[in-house]
């Protein structure tokens, strides 16, 4: 269960995307899977070709891309590679946002 986003921040994810930008969206999230994680990042692109190479430079498979028909296909960032990321890309906005520094 995704929230702690808005409406806009939802549809800007998705026009960044549908302009063939890596895109990036954090939110709080609830998964009986990771009992241990609060947050995930999706970062999404439309072109799945740059979205594969943008995430080998991270260790991501582009087998671990959540493929959508609704076209808004993306990796799920959680833990500490979510942190290493978000920091590396310069978005330590959302890191503190969502209060995973100390992830």
């Amino acid at each position: 269960m995704a929230f702690g986003i808005t409406r806009n921040e939802l549809l800007q994810w998705k026009s960044d995307i549908d302009k063939g930008k890596i895109a990036f969206l954090t939110h709080y999230w609830l998964d009986d899977r990771f009992p241990d994680i609060h947050t995930v990042t999706k970062v999404g692109c439309k072109d799945l070709k740059l979205l594969s190479e943008w995430g080998k430079q991270y260790g991501l498979k582009k087998e671990w891309i959540h493929h959508r028909k609704d076209g808004y296909s993306h990796f799920d960032l959680l833990g500490q590679k979510q942190v290493e990321i978000l920091f590396n890309e310069g978005l330590e906005d959302q890191l503190k946002t969502f209060s995973i520094l100390h992830s």
